[in-house]
């Protein structure tokens, strides 16, 4: 007998989550890997004396950059990527908010990717482990 069409949308269903859970197991290791980059990377800032400097995020639409409140180190020399004096993981291109230039807006932590601009344009990619060490050679 013929399979049944709720039958292949039950199987297709299972599938697809088969493949969302896989996939959040393979980010959540590469994170793992990640932070453990990041929190290297703190160590060797505090001891080469890098000082930390109050992070700023910018709106999507371009224009100044708001105050977030949070004191770490940019990795990227343009400010979308910073990591604070925890070690924590920020991407801070932001939405546009009403009043940010004035008010300091709430950037909350992310998971580190080990690839930071994965699917951006060409030549914005970088393995966190090396903008890392640009990082701290730049300083």
């Amino acid at each position: 007998m013929p399979e049944q069409p709720h039958d292949r949308r039950a199987a297709r269903a299972e599938r697809a989550d088969a493949h969302r859970e896989a996939q959040r197991r393979q980010r959540a290791q590469e994170s793992a890997k990640a932070q453990v980059l990041l929190d290297r990377f703190v160590d060797e800032a505090r001891r080469a004396g890098i000082a930390t400097e109050e992070l700023t995020a910018r709106p999507w639409s371009g224009g100044r950059r708001y105050r977030t409140g949070i004191s770490g180190w940019y990795l990227r020399n343009d400010g979308s990527v910073g990591v604070d004096a925890d070690g924590r993981y920020y991407e801070l291109v932001v939405a546009p908010v009403r009043f940010g230039r004035w008010r300091t807006v709430r950037v909350e932590p992310t998971a580190p990717p080990l690839q930071v601009g994965e699917g951006a344009r060409d030549g914005e990619s970088i393995a966190l482990a090396d903008l890392v060490e640009i990082r701290l050679r730049r300083s």
